[in-house]
């Protein structure tokens, strides 16, 4: 654009000629010359001037002429400048500098970087096509050491609902930046999702990792109090909800669903010790006549359906293993919402989940608007997952759906 400018404003100037004062002046004193010895002629012709009074008047105009002219500088040895040049080089300096300086000031200088990426790590949004994705995942393809693509690619997956290929980018990635701690937390977030929605085990090393880089990644702390809910570490999930409600404001949206997590743990930990703490005695009614009205309006919220087991995993069980059959939250706390009880031999049977069987006033089915209805089968008779038991999962849906048929048909790792 700046060429294109100066080419419209400069080389016109360039191609333009100055007129010369000198040569004007010089024209001028000829034809004065050649008025006056027109007259003088004239002069002579009528007998006003003798001859020698001609030649003596036009000896002095002659050498007046000569006079003026030899005054003027020789063209040969003094170069003229023509100001039209010297207009159009100030110009072809000013107008880039100026341009550029206020381009500087108030423009976006980071447009001035060339970006390979079809979308941006910040930009990425849902609606990335599959053609784009395509070209994304050639480029990985090519550069697989590009830390920029493999998170966008990452990210991508994990939107798409393709956990296990998610987690294996964030693999990757954790391998060329390992000391960046959101990565570690984006990759157990993965993980969990692809094996099962379970935060034990591989998750839970995951994110001690990301913790360990950072003990304030929102994120990690999040998932770490989760995955210690799961495991019945309800200390522990306390410490580290409480840790991450001092770091978000007042005012945040999360702050009431961690805050209910907390309480939730405080429940599941007084009742694992087998005692009701004074405060959790003086809250008991509060509770009660919240789990009445619950009741009253359950049926809006009422998750139903059945549970069956697959005939292939027949004989991995036995009649009096219990079975568990919850719904939480598709996103937030892992802890349940809701459950029931009840033992192999009852299979198939049909179940029935809503605020009335919430085990937490403050954790209800009605607060939430996407949930995940499970069934596992458990050796231990714990409600939180173990290694073997025995899975079944519904996908994300809202409450008050009917009719689900979720079959028993995985062995947790």
């Amino acid at each position: 654009m700046l060429v294109m400018a100066l080419l419209f404003v400069v080389l016109p100037l360039w191609r333009g000629n100055a007129k010369s004062n000198t040569v004007q002046r010089d024209g001028a004193n000829l034809e004065i010359f050649r008025d006056q010895i027109a007259e003088m002629d004239a002069d002579l012709r009528n007998g006003l001037l003798t001859q020698e009074m001609f030649e003596q008047g036009k000896r002095e105009l002659q050498t007046r002429l000569l006079d003026e002219v030899e005054g003027t500088p020789d063209s040969s040895s003094v170069v003229t400048r023509d100001p039209l040049k010297l207009l159009a080089l100030v110009l072809s300096m000013l107008l880039p500098l100026t341009a550029v300086g206020v381009y500087w000031k108030v423009g976006n200088r980071h447009a001035l970087l060339q970006k390979e990426s079809i979308v941006s790590a910040e930009g990425f949004n849902n609606n990335t096509t599959e053609a784009s994705l395509q070209v994304l995942e050639e480029k990985v393809a090519a550069n697989p050491d590009d830390a920029e693509n493999l998170l966008l690619l990452a990210r991508i997956y994990s939107e798409r609902e393709r956990f296990a290929e998610a987690a294996k980018i964030y693999d990757r990635l954790t391998k060329l930046v390992p000391n960046e701690a959101q990565l570690w937390a984006d990759y157990a977030d993965a993980q969990a999702m692809a094996s099962g929605r379970t935060l034990a085990g591989t998750p839970t090393k995951l994110l001690d990792k990301a913790l360990a880089l950072d003990p304030d990644n929102f994120k990690a702390l999040a998932l770490s109090g989760s995955a210690a809910m799961e495991r019945g570490d309800y200390a522990l999930a306390i410490r580290q909800w409480e840790k991450l409600l001092k770091l978000i404001p007042k005012d945040d949206e999360n702050v009431k669903i961690i805050a209910s997590g907390i309480q939730q743990a405080r429940v599941l930990m007084a009742q694992k010790n087998g005692g009701t703490s004074p405060a959790m005695a003086q809250r008991a009614p509060v509770e009660e006549q919240a789990q009445t009205q619950a009741a009253v309006q359950a049926g809006k919220e009422a998750l139903s359906g059945t549970v069956t087991l697959n005939a292939s995993l027949s004989a991995h069980v036995s009649p009096d293993d219990t079975v568990f059959v919850l719904v939480r939250a598709a996103e937030g706390p892992k802890m349940p919402l809701a459950i029931v009880r009840k033992q192999v031999k009852d299979l198939p049977f049909k179940f029935t989940l809503d605020d009335s069987t919430s085990m937490s006033p403050q954790m209800k089915v009605s607060n939430f608007d996407q949930v995940v209805v499970i069934a596992r089968v458990s050796k231990s008779g714990n409600a939180m997952p173990q290694p073997g038991d025995l899975l079944g999962m519904s996908p994300v849906i809202k409450p008050g759906t009917k009719g689900l048929k979720l079959s028993i048909d995985k062995i947790s790792q």
